[in-house]
């Protein structure tokens, strides 16, 4: 397989400004790297909010490139 598309959807934090888990979105990088893959693109896009409490969505859209 020459390329892999993921997406990873992040939760903003309810109080201040970033995102909640941006771990997550750095374990899906590291582990794709580990397979060989290196990430050539990614987007990103506002996928709402969940309501009161629930924080806004960004949905992270990655394409990997096969290294070999």
């Amino acid at each position: 397989m020459q390329y892999v598309v993921l997406q990873v959807i992040l939760k903003e934090k309810l109080w201040g400004t970033g995102s909640g888990n941006l771990t997550e979105l750095e374990k899906v990088i590291n582990n794709q790297a580990a397979k060989g893959y290196r990430l050539h693109t990614i987007t990103t896009a506002s996928s709402g909010s969940k309501g009161f409490g629930g924080g806004d969505r960004i949905q992270a859209t990655m394409v990997f490139e096969s290294l070999a």
